[in-house]
């Protein structure tokens, strides 16, 4: 009798998805490439979602999955929170968009200022990539000056001014779409190199430094110990300001995120992801005297930083934003996550080296970052926050084609959906989500090595 041939993790994920890759079909005729979110892209076809409660999904075709994507980082309080299905049910039947101010605004606003350090007045936008885009043109209004500085593989939204150096070669061409001369008013500079800043703010033309306090994507190019006390130190000798991009660390990180955990104030925060509850929103906070310039003023000569935004606070964004910031207010929260972390990226470590696998997990806080196919100098069977003796490069672009493609298709084929070679935690994660989590991976991997991709 012959021997039964395996499938392999690509033709179990082809063959478990029909309803995803029908969908599919239909989709490349609506959108390019078929998806609405670059991150989405995978191939043979990306997955298809049909509902999801806590820390779970169910695809079009049934089947469970342990989420960790996380609305991209927006759902700390897992998906469809109670209180926030509620709130934002009952808001539809009130209203949508009242065209005027209204009540939620003010109990969002207020509770962005009561958690987040720096915030002494806060505005909001409906996205993060908006909220960078305001800092940036409030920094250059309060200061006169054309430039900004960012750091290399920094994500800070899809704008003009934010793209450059974001991915490797960092110092590559402008990219498509870019003005040569928008690309020439912002500044990269090299990863982690405090030296370059320092040398590069002395001659007095930068308008504020941006940069993730997490590091490069969410710690996906973690920050030496003390690097953001010292750019603290630095952009103050030098009259700049400083901006923390806080789409992602924001009420993540802690409640009042990064610079509550870190204990560094920087003049401006951009916020959206959690801010809003898992609604569309963003936001700028920061010092009164900078957010002053969104004033109206009878002042003969005042020139006013404008800030229209058709769905700017709307309440339906404003009830969800409010109910959770009243939730995560509690550090509890943070901190459920965070240990849930760190025991998938020791977990996964031990899975790696038991195996004898190339490859490490790391992070910090609630995410996690797999790599496969490299390995580190100071690889730990534990936990691991920054890896040794990888290029910043390497990092940034994650696994191999093909080992990414292999991790992310076989994870899903064992109930889980990683995000972006990695994950975000939320509260809803529970012990046994992640001790079936590791299992799906120590699966996955021997299936990969199986397959010869190792």
């Amino acid at each position: 009798m012959a021997s039964q041939v395996r499938k392999t993790i690509e033709q179990e994920y082809i063959e478990r998805h029909p309803g995803s890759r029908e969908r599919y079909e239909r989709a490349v005729q609506a959108f390019p490439s078929g998806i609405t979110h670059d991150v989405r892209y995978l191939r043979p076809f990306p997955l298809y979602a049909e509902r999801a409660q806590g820390s779970k999904k169910w695809d079009v075709d049934g089947h469970e999955l342990i989420d960790y994507a996380m609305g991209h980082g927006a759902l700390i309080l897992g998906h469809s929170h109670p209180e926030i299905a509620e709130a934002v049910a009952e808001q539809v039947r009130r209203g949508t968009h009242f065209g005027a101010g209204h009540d939620l605004e003010i109990e969002w606003g207020q509770r962005v200022c009561n958690l987040v350090p720096s915030v002494e007045r806060v505005k909001f936008t409906s996205s993060g990539t908006e909220a960078t885009l305001m800092a940036m043109r409030l920094a250059r209004a309060f200061t006169g000056r054309d430039k900004i500085m960012k750091f290399a593989g920094h994500f800070h939204g899809w704008q003009d001014y934010a793209i450059n150096g974001e991915q490797p070669p960092f110092d590559g061409p402008t990219p498509p779409g870019v003005p040569q001369a928008v690309a020439d008013t912002v500044v990269v500079a090299p990863v982690n190199d405090l030296d370059f800043v320092a040398r590069r703010l002395a001659e007095g033309d930068i308008a504020a430094v941006i940069l993730e306090p997490s590091g490069a994507s969410y710690t996906t190019i973690p920050l030496p110990e003390g690097f953001l006390q010292r750019l603290r130190e630095i952009t103050k000798q030098h009259d700049t300001l400083l901006i923390f991009d806080e789409v992602i660390t924001g009420f993540r990180w802690a409640p009042g995120g990064a610079q509550e955990r870190f204990n560094v104030t920087p003049d401006l925060t951009t916020m959206a992801k959690i801010v809003a509850g898992g609604l569309p929103g963003g936001a700028v906070g920061g010092r009164a005297d900078i957010m002053a310039l969104l004033e109206f003023r009878d002042e003969p000569g005042w020139r006013k930083v404008g800030h229209p935004g058709t769905f700017n606070a709307n309440p339906l964004s404003a009830v969800a934003g409010a109910t959770c910031l009243q939730m995560v207010a509690d550090p509890r929260v943070q901190r459920h996550a965070d240990e849930m972390a760190a025991k998938i990226r020791a977990g996964f470590n031990e899975v790696l080296v038991r195996r004898g696998v190339p490859g490490f997990c790391y992070g910090e806080a609630s995410v996690f970052h797999v790599m496969l196919g490299v390995e580190c100098t100071n690889m730990t069977s534990g936990d691991l926050r920054m890896p040794e003796g990888v290029a910043p490069e390497v990092l940034k672009r994650g696994p191999a084609p093909k080992l990414s493609l292999a991790l992310h298709q076989g994870m899903i084929n064992e109930g889980v959906d990683l995000f972006h070679g990695g994950g975000l935690l939320s509260a809803a994660h529970s012990e046994e989500d992640i001790a079936k989590t590791i299992e799906a991976f120590d699966r996955t991997i021997a299936r990969m090595a199986d397959e010869g991709l190792f």
